[in-house]
């Protein structure tokens, strides 16, 4: 094949790839760490169809592509400490010497022709040398080719360079001056769902999304002024679908140092991104609603607080708690308590703007921050928003959940200057919310602020009031309305505490229910009663009962709690039926497939149960058979204005009598006058309890009057 039929091939096939064997080696080049040398000189020269050789200025060989070891017959991926310049044949040493000093010092590619050998007992070949100083500063690059029997030589080279890049597991794409595409590979081709004859001639950002034709611009003016680069682009398939792919490109020029496009290696990274996504996804974001999850949520918070700052605007934070969450999902499941929290996302996104961040902070808990305030007047408009929405009706399957929000809003720099502290007052303006009736927004204030640490300081001392034996049982006579006599009697915890003296329980309670110590605190309360029955049993008869109050948080504990109670009352010979356990109507509807059956396991413990303050809520007189009531408490309400001819009395006579048509006894609270006490004994009311007998006693007292006898009716 003659030169012209040969060079006529070459850029037929692989356009512009010959004038890289020319010029492009020279080509200056950006400084790049030693880290990243190798994986440049990999990417861009390890398979041109000419050697090309890195060198250190003493000519050791520190790199070299797959047609240099060949021409020198070495083992490419190990030169050791072999110089370049013994391979020169002797008597051209001092040629050699020249020429590369004129490289290293002129800055500018230097060329000359000389003759190399393998060995010493090889006769030499003519080759012609280019070189330059490395951009590094630390070395010499240096093309070499085949003077004599070129021709040959090229075609060897040539046609290996085509089979590697025809089967090559890498892209290789190569672009004209004005980015069109002049050459790719199959696997390019394959990479991208095209055929080669598709892609020619087509404009490299005819491949591209909008970012990436930006990226592109932007480095074209890097590009003709010489210098490789490594970027990762998105490319499009032709199906539609994203190709992350990283290109190590590098500037083609002709002879006269124009520039005529460029080569790329091109990498298919396209599952690794996407993993990476995936776990920066799965970092930030909450799996569930999708919205930001905390660690998002601070960020933003942050930056949201420095722009504000920067530019001297308002931000408000809404803070979300979902009221009734709970028992949605202790009724219906945690599936569809699911579809409640990502409904409930939905609809708090649809109150804010696209600019605002709704974030989802673990629970039932979610946040807003509305950023960029003039001013805060729209805030109120949100809000509403909210909890008109949250309030509709949540449609599930099979079934249909209504539940509320109740909202604290706190604003920067109003009531906070960090995230943290912003964060804690939007809080505790939440708290305020649920305090004051849920279904409500509430501003944060100085006040809340006390509030809040007084709080704190009180679940702090709850903490150790235990270990220091500072809780003390009173108790509450409970009279029979026929006979006159205390036949039972209800424990009330209180606190003696060291600094505010004797506390009653609503006054601590609240707090060690948030705090989640309502099962130890129970635990002990059950522990003090049961051996106070066992010895009001030995004094004052064996039917004597204890009843203790019980929260919802007790309820849904372990059963085990139960068990462990029961063993109690066997080791102490009291029988489990003298323990009366008093529950509240909200509890009946806080889970109440759950509640009933723990109701029934404590029936068949032999424990009591008593419904306390009847009639203030939602129960029914079906309720009270459904769940296996003992004893009825009627509330104070329908005592405190109790008369011979009242409507009240009406209704505690019905009452009475359907609740013994049912098998319960009945107990009236609140009972305050002799009247009272009198009537609800005409109406066959069982028991009573009040202030016409006694309030909540200690032990000595109450023992004293109960071991008084006689009747306390008179």
């Amino acid at each position: 094949m003659c030169r012209g039929c040969m060079d006529k091939t070459m850029h037929a096939e692989l356009p512009g790839l010959a004038v890289l064997t020319e010029d492009a080696a020279m080509a200056p080049y950006a400084t790049i760490d030693h880290a990243a040398e190798q994986a440049y000189f990999n990417d861009i020269y390890l398979l041109a169809p000419v050697g090309y050789f890195v060198l250190s200025f003493d000519t050791a060989i520190l790199q070299m592509n797959v047609v240099g070891a060949d021409l020198l017959g070495l083992a490419r991926d190990h030169p050791g400490q072999v110089s370049f310049r013994q391979f020169v044949a002797p008597r051209f040493h001092e040629d050699f010497d020249r020429f590369l000093r004129r490289a290293i010092n002129s800055g500018q590619p230097e060329h000359c022709n000389l003759q190399m050998q393998r060995n010493r007992s090889q006769q030499g070949f003519p080759v012609s040398l280019r070189a330059s100083a490395d951009a590094s500063g630390q070395g010499v690059r240096v093309v070499l080719e085949p003077a004599e029997g070129k021709l040959a030589a090229l075609e060897r080279s040539e046609e290996r360079f085509r089979r590697i890049v025809h089967n090559a597991e890498e892209g290789i794409w190569e672009i004209d001056a004005a980015a069109r595409t002049s050459f790719v590979n199959p696997k390019m081709a394959q990479m991208l769902g095209y055929s080669i004859e598709d892609m020619l001639d087509q404009p490299l950002v005819a491949f591209m999304d909008e970012e990436g034709r930006t990226i592109l611009e932007r480095n074209i003016a890097r590009r003709q002024q010489g210098l490789s680069e490594r970027h990762e682009f998105k490319f499009l398939r032709k199906d539609g679908s994203d190709l992350w792919a990283t290109l190590a490109t590098n500037p083609i020029f002709d002879a006269d140092g124009g520039y005529r496009g460029a080569l790329a290696l091109v990498t298919d990274v396209t599952d690794s991104r996407i993993s990476a996504e995936r776990i920066w996804h799965q970092a930030n974001f909450d799996e569930l609603t999708a919205l930001p999850n905390r660690h998002m949520f601070q960020d933003r918070l942050g930056q949201e607080i420095k722009k504000a700052r920067r530019e001297g605007l308002q931000l408000a934070l809404l803070f979300i708690d979902l009221d009734g969450f709970k028992e949605v999902n202790d009724t219906l499941g945690h599936q569809q308590g699911d579809a409640v929290l990502v409904e409930a996302a939905r609809r708090i996104g649809l109150c804010v703007r696209s600019s605002d961040t709704v974030a989802r902070l673990g629970g039932d808990e979610f946040t807003v921050i509305l950023s960029g305030l003039e001013q805060a007047d729209g805030i109120d408009r949100i809000a509403q928003s909210v909890l008109a929405l949250l309030n509709r009706p949540f449609a599930l399957e099979g079934a249909q959940a209504a539940i509320s929000g109740s909202v604290g809003i706190a604003l920067y720099p109003a009531d906070a200057a960090t995230p943290e502290d912003l964060l804690r007052s939007a809080d505790q303006a939440m708290y305020a919310a649920k305090q004051g009736g849920r279904n409500r927004y509430s501003y944060f204030t100085p006040d809340l602020q006390l509030a809040a640490q007084a709080r704190q300081q009180v679940t702090l001392d709850l903490r150790s009031a235990l270990a220091l034996d500072q809780f003390e049982l009173h108790y509450q006579p409970i009279v029979n309305l026929q006979s006159g006599k205390i036949e039972r009697a209800e424990a009330l915890l209180r606190w003696r505490h060291p600094q505010r003296g004797l506390l009653a329980p609503a006054e601590f309670l609240p707090f060690a229910e948030a705090g989640g110590m309502m099962l130890e605190i129970g635990d002990w309360v059950f522990r003090q009663a049961a051996q106070q029955a066992r010895r009001w049993q030995d004094e004052l008869g064996g039917g004597f009962q204890v009843s203790i109050n019980q929260s919802p948080a007790q309820l849904r504990g372990d059963a085990a709690l139960y068990v462990d109670w029961l063993k109690l009352a066997t080791r102490l010979g009291l029988p489990p039926r003298s323990m009366v356990l008093e529950i509240t109507e909200g509890v009946l509807l806080d889970g109440a497939g759950r509640v009933a059956e723990r109701l029934r396991e404590l029936r068949e413990m032999g424990l009591q149960v008593a419904l306390d303050n009847f009639g203030t809520g939602y129960s029914s007189l079906s309720h009270l058979k459904h769940f296996g009531i003992d004893l009825l408490k009627l509330d104070r309400s329908f005592i405190q204005h109790l008369a011979s001819d009242s409507g009240d009395l009406a209704m505690c006579e019905a009452l009475i009598v359907m609740a013994h048509k049912l098998g319960l006894r009945v107990v009236a609270e609140g009972v305050e006058t002799a009247a009272q006490s009198g009537l609800l004994a005409m109406a066959g009311c069982d028991y009573a309890q009040g202030y016409v007998f006694a309030g909540a006693l200690p032990v000595a007292e109450f023992a004293a009057l109960a071991r008084r006898g006689g009747s306390l009716l008179n």
